[in-house]
């Protein structure tokens, strides 16, 4: 399952012109991991020329316009919230954006400021804990979280179903839901909405009203 969360994280900063390194292709086990092991994904974008993380923590898309590079931890737990019981719990979640990951990473990225990204499915609803839980990640050292659902709809926005994507599993799967109508770009749904019409008030609800009045 974790290569699936992780395709769909490939594929999304790639579709928006990211080059993406996955500095590991096994799944360390029995021991404490080194620190390239803690990267899921080392991403660059060379298109970006100041590279400036926005200050909020919860990102849409458009947050990354300004991101020329950075680390990117990825959990697809795809039941869960994430609390800040689970991160108290699971240290290891944020162990990526600790000193010796970064000093990993700036050997391919360069010395230059690098944003640490998280990738999951959801943060708390309710205002009170999600706040709460984005102080706590803002004080471990996490830039910015992007949840599956922004990718997984900015990948069904971007995908053409005239294309055969050969190339990529995941890709051609969304091609497939989409030519099917089993999905649907948000974009249309949002235009659907403004197109309904509001009810009429049939002609003898008008008489019953204004007999009564």
């Amino acid at each position: 399952m974790s290569s699936v969360n992780e395709s769909v994280v490939r594929e999304y900063f790639e579709q928006l012109g990211y080059l993406v390194s996955q500095p590991r292709k096994y799944v360390p086990g029995g021991r404490q991991k080194t620190a390239d092991e803690e990267l899921d994904l080392i991403v660059f974008n060379p298109q970006v020329k100041e590279h400036k993380v926005p200050e909020h923590l919860i990102w849409s898309t458009g947050d990354l316009k300004n991101v020329s590079r950075a680390v990117v931890g990825v959990r697809g737990w795809h039941t869960e919230r994430f609390y800040v019981s689970r991160f108290e719990q699971t240290p290891d979640i944020l162990r990526f954006v600790e000193e010796a990951p970064i000093r990993f990473a700036e050997k391919l990225l360069g010395a230059s400021p690098i944003a640490k990204i998280l990738c999951i499915p959801n943060l708390p609803a309710s205002g009170g804990l999600k706040d709460k839980t984005c102080e706590v990640l803002k004080l471990k050292g996490l830039d910015g979280v992007i949840s599956f659902r922004t990718m997984l709809l900015e990948l069904a926005g971007r995908v053409d179903v005239n294309v055969n994507y050969e190339k990529s599993d995941l890709l051609q799967t969304v091609r497939l839901l989409k030519n099917y109508d089993l999905i649907k770009d948000s974009q249309m749904d949002m235009f659907a909405k403004k197109q309904r019409r509001p009810r009429k008030i049939k002609s003898d609800e008008n008489s019953g009203e204004l007999a009564g009045s």
